[in-house]
């Protein structure tokens, strides 16, 4: 019985649940896309796209260059394999939790959206509805171009238009079905997105549910304290508490010491591996760095999001990705796809304390390969930050 870790097999172990040990295949398949998502177990979407969108990028770390059409087919077209909701937060999650965020679903609704603040419009939320059902999916700008505008009916205007149709979504009443190309949501009715055999399904009770998220946030992680896993899936402390202490007692989770943290719990499928040979660069979504603490604690590795601070209070750059090789993670560079000038810009590259001597010339391999995947011919490098000067293309 394991009763303690130390922080470098800790790290190992976190490496190896989100997919570090699977061997990059020449030609990803739908075979390798299902195996990586298994391991991350949701892809976080998000909006900004200087490099490479958010939800594309954890893909490319594990699997290497791969066809992005992987993705979009998994998501839109049957059989619908992953569906966005508010998982993480917005995120791509396996269409098999539907059922098991039914509860979230509920909570949404009682509180009237995320952050409780969509006020009660009946007509509104109704006519909506109705358009999506008559129309099929369809965007808010859709929407607003479609329904009437008058006053004197229900108040319709766009923000108003966003918000209802963000919080139908949470509450379950409509899905997202794909999203256009200017990244622009598509709204449809769940039976139209969600396979009729995972709508059949019962809904679990919420101490099912708990457990479910709870087990699944306990194999991405490999090993976690608790707030690790109430993280994962963004749970109530109450609930994730009580799954950990039922999910210890069937002995699927073990209760450790890791050096230098917190009580953690280790899955009982969680692999030990001796080594790591990893070589990625992490996006700022992704699960290996979502949380904080974990990452200072597991990694030694401070690391911010920096999107939001004014440009002259930034330290490092606007978006910057660690790079992750064998079991550490050694460096940090700012990155941009320019991809009017046909090329991949790293802005700044930084080398964390300690890195390796191969740390430049396992960048410079890592880089040359991002920009393929991205369809780039050139890798430029500015001159800012300790690395850059040591990086060849």
């Amino acid at each position: 019985m394991v009763e303690s870790l130390s922080t470098a097999q800790a790290r190992r172990i976190a490496l190896a649940a989100q997919g570090f040990l699977d061997p990059r295949h020449t030609t990803p398949t739908m075979r390798t896309f299902n195996r990586t998502l298994s391991r991350t177990g949701v892809l976080q979407v998000d909006s900004v796209n200087v490099l490479q969108r958010a939800h594309y990028m954890p893909l490319f770390s594990r699997m290497g260059a791969y066809d992005t059409e992987l993705l979009r087919r998994a998501a839109e077209q049957r059989p619908r394999r992953i569906v966005e909701y508010w998982a993480h937060v917005q995120a791509f999650m396996p269409v098999e939790l539907w059922p098991v965020m039914q509860h979230r679903m509920e909570s949404y609704r009682g509180k009237r959206g995320k952050w409780g603040i969509v006020d009660e419009k009946p007509d509104l939320e109704a006519n909506l509805i109705a358009e999506v059902r008559d129309r099929g999916a369809s965007t808010a700008r859709d929407l607003d171009d479609g329904l009437p505008r008058s006053k004197e009916n229900w108040g319709w205007n766009w923000s108003e238009t966003r918000r209802v149709l963000d919080y139908l979504f949470t509450a379950g009443e409509l899905a997202i079905a794909g999203r256009n190309s200017q990244f622009e949501i598509l709204y449809d009715l769940p039976e139209r997105v969600i396979p009729p055999e995972i709508l059949a399904l019962p809904t679990p009770s919420v101490e099912e549910a708990s457990r479910e998220l709870v087990r699944r946030a306990a194999r991405s992680h490999g090993v976690g304290t608790g707030p690790d896993l109430r993280d994962y899936y963004r749970m109530p402390v109450a609930e994730t508490q009580q799954a950990i202490n039922d999910l210890v007692e069937d002995g699927e989770l073990i209760v450790v010491n890791v050096e230098g943290r917190r009580p953690s719990y280790l899955h009982r499928d969680a692999r030990l591996p001796r080594r790591v040979n990893a070589r990625a660069l992490l996006s700022p979504f992704d699960p290996v760095v979502w949380e904080r603490r974990r990452t200072e604690e597991l990694f030694d590795f401070r690391y911010r999001i920096e999107i939001y601070v004014p440009a002259p209070q930034r330290v490092h750059g606007y978006y910057v990705l660690p790079f992750l090789l064998r079991d550490r993670i050694v460096g940090r560079v700012d990155l941009k796809a320019d991809r009017a000038g046909d090329r991949l810009v790293v802005k700044a590259a930084y080398a964390e304390p300690g890195a390796p001597a191969d740390t430049a010339e396992e960048l410079s391999a890592e880089l040359r390969q991002l920009a393929g995947w991205l369809g780039l011919s050139d890798v430029a490098v500015e001159p800012r930050g300790d690395l850059a000067p040591t990086l060849r293309f």
